[in-house]
């Protein structure tokens, strides 16, 4: 009786694989030969699951993305305020730093070798954005986007900066001043609808 194979859990098992390929040759230098060899696949066997090498790295952008995405939720789920939240990210980063660094490494490695246009309008890349945003504004408890956008832009400079090198980059002690920073931002901005809306309410008995 022939072996029944499950075409999308294999495909998966190849995807997780090339993480660490990337990672130690970077998306330039590696080709399909050498990932297919790294796998311990042929090369028809390769192409037959990733038409070409970038077709390869985008469906490792989904699976990553979400899997990045549900595994810190999880991880992070609990807190009770918004510094307890932050405080828990920076922990979190500290626990997967290696990793982080790494994923930054092979999307740096990968964009200097793609036009950024065609990136702009790539459906995998929004599609990974708006999934790491939504992420944000959950664990954060808010939802503004442009307020979740700017938090993982915060997290990514932290994280390129220590793959620069920068030893002074504590990653509790950023985590935790960033959320007394939006803490005091949040208050502020409530503060300002709340009077918004009271001087609406005195404009409309005024004229009513």
């Amino acid at each position: 009786m022939p072996k029944i194979v499950d075409h999308d859990q294999y495909r998966k098992e190849l995807l997780s694989k090339c993480f660490d390929l990337f990672a130690q040759k970077g998306y330039g230098s590696i080709t399909m030969r050498q990932i297919s060899q790294g796998l311990k696949v042929s090369t028809g066997t390769l192409y037959h699951y990733f038409p070409s090498k970038q077709a390869l790295f985008e469906q490792l952008v989904e699976e990553i993305s979400q899997q990045d995405v549900s595994a810190a939720l999880l991880e992070l789920e609990g807190s009770q305020t918004l510094n307890e939240s932050m405080e828990a990210l920076g922990r979190y980063l500290v626990k997967n730093e290696d990793y982080f660094i790494k994923w930054t490494y092979i999307w740096v490695d990968f964009c200097q070798h793609q036009d950024s246009k065609n990136m702009l309008g790539s459906t995998v890349f929004k599609r990974a954005n708006k999934r790491y945003q939504q992420a944000a504004c959950d664990f954060l408890g808010i939802q503004d986007m442009v307020l979740a956008s700017f938090v993982l832009s915060f997290v990514n400079g932290l994280i390129l900066e220590k793959l620069w090198g920068d030893e002074t980059i504590d990653f509790p002690e950023q985590c935790a001043l960033l959320g007394k920073m939006l803490t005091l931002y949040l208050q502020d901005k409530r503060s300002n609808k709340q009077l918004i809306l009271e001087h609406d309410l005195v404009q409309n008995i005024k004229y009513s």
